[in-house]
């Protein structure tokens, strides 16, 4: 009988490589007991294909790559041990048909060749997300074909069909493991690669209890700001994984869980039990669209009218009126705005003002909603098809003052405006992964278009933020 034989989840920490940890990985081994247990499964499951998803390949906004040469080769050159290599052959077959049913899906897939990669600067080789786990199963078993993917930051909905076209592609063709390559979150110790964050432990006991309890809707449907906020990276793996085990009755054994390091690692082997006729997706839309709807009911009337004048441009081409719900604050001050966009979890438009150009707050939120939304050079404009799944946020701008040091600076607190001559730019305060004046002024000035040796005047404002 040929199909999926075997699922798993496995993180990928160079560290717990021997020879790279020189010691270190003796922290971890609950993650390496669990990941010679999936070797083992692995060995008696007898897979002619693996399929590896990993967020450390070519990552698309809009598309899932797909390693397509014959030969598959990576090393730990990385970390330090390029003597540590590692060399597959590329199922083909299973990537061509993959290709042509998300085509008929409506999934972009980006077909990674040694052509495109050195269009997008990227090394030809396997990541380490993919090298981890490999490091472990080919200790016990080698007699297989390996797939590449990496997943792209698609809607959870498109991930979980593109979980199931896998499914499909297996049955009659081969016999297929899937490894859902990906860490938890980043940020469970101060000590770890981010700063520390209680959302983080949040993040792990959900998706773990998610798994326990089958809940393949839950994983779907998870909440992807707290994921952002817990800095993880192996949701979108799971997800696809969810669509994959979608069709199946199975067992999930979490194996173990630990973050010594500072980042969640969880090993799980999924068994497969046989088929099930279950459809999830009215369950998932359900799901989200509750999400949504909360997520709604907690804006304010900042929040809202950003949303609201986006949605209705977006449907009707015009900028809206200014609606009875506005207030005498946002009708009366002339103050600068900011609206910031976001979907799932990334940003997807930002556009505003350091001095206003309209006659209140609520035509420079309706004005700069429609602008980072379909504006923004960074990102193509916003579809209707994306609006339920935007959320928004607006910062209202303190007039700036000049900052004759940088003691005086503060990136959680301050937002800083960079000038030289005509150049100028700006940069919002409180912004993930900014945590330095230094990275400030740094990215400021990047944004400007000024050189660091150039000669330029620091500006700090404050702002009142909505969301």
């Amino acid at each position: 009988m040929k199909g999926l034989v075997s699922a798993y989840i496995s993180p990928h920490p160079p560290i717990i490589v021997e020879n790279i940890g020189r010691g270190e990985e003796k922290k971890c081994i609950d993650t390496i007991n669990g990941l010679m247990k999936i070797a083992e499964d692995i060995e008696n499951k007898k897979p002619e294909t693996i399929i590896v998803i990993t967020p450390h390949g070519p990552l698309f906004s809009d598309a899932i790559a797909m390693s397509i040469g014959e030969e598959l080769y990576g090393d730990f050159g990385n970390f330090g041990h390029s003597e540590l290599k590692y060399h597959f052959k590329n199922d083909l077959e299973i990537v061509q048909n993959i290709y042509d049913m998300a085509k008929k899906e409506g999934i972009q897939i980006a077909l990674m060749n040694k052509e495109m990669y050195e269009m997008y600067g990227l090394e030809d080789t396997l990541d380490h997300g993919v090298l981890v786990p490999m490091h472990f199963v080919t200790k016990k078993y080698t007699d297989f074909k390996l797939v590449h993917i990496t997943y792209g930051l698609l809607s959870p909905i498109e991930l979980y069909k593109f979980g199931n076209i896998i499914e499909k592609i297996a049955k009659g063709k081969r016999n297929i493991s899937i490894i859902a390559s990906g860490d938890l979150s980043h940020r469970l110790l101060d000590s770890g690669p981010y700063s520390y964050s209680p959302k983080g432990k949040e993040f792990d006991e959900k998706i773990i209890s998610l798994f326990k309890n089958k809940d393949l809707a839950g994983v779907i449907s998870f909440d992807l700001d707290l994921a952002k906020e817990a800095g993880e990276c192996g949701l979108r793996s799971f997800m696809i994984l969810a669509g994959a085990l979608s069709q199946h009755d199975f067992y999930p054994h979490i194996l173990s869980y630990e973050g010594p390091f500072g980042v969640g690692y969880m090993t799980a082997i999924f068994e497969i039990m046989g088929e099930s006729s279950k459809d999830y997706i009215e369950e998932i839309k359900q799901k989200i669209d509750e999400k949504i709807k909360s997520k709604r009911a907690n804006e304010d009337k900042y929040q809202r009218l950003a949303r609201e004048s986006l949605e209705y441009y977006i449907k009707n081409r015009k900028y809206m009126d200014i609606p009875e719900y506005v207030d005498s604050e946002m009708l009366y001050l002339r103050m600068p705005v900011f609206v910031s966009i976001k979907k799932f979890g990334e940003l997807r438009g930002c556009i505003g003002s350091t001095s206003p150009i309209k006659r209140n707050i609520a035509e420079e939120i309706i004005y700069f909603a429609v602008e980072a939304g379909t504006k923004d050079p960074r990102f193509s404009p916003v579809t209707e098809e994306e609006l339920p799944f935007l959320s928004y946020s607006v910062d209202v701008l303190y007039p700036p003052k000049k900052v004759k040091s940088i003691d005086e600076l503060d990136p959680k607190k301050y937002g800083i405006i960079v000038e030289s001559g005509f150049k100028k730019g700006l940069l919002l305060p409180d912004i993930e992964g900014v945590d330095t004046v230094r990275d400030q002024i740094r990215i400021a000035l990047n944004k400007a278009g000024i050189d660091e040796h150039e000669k330029y005047e620091i500006s700090k404002f404050e702002v009142i933020r909505h969301g």
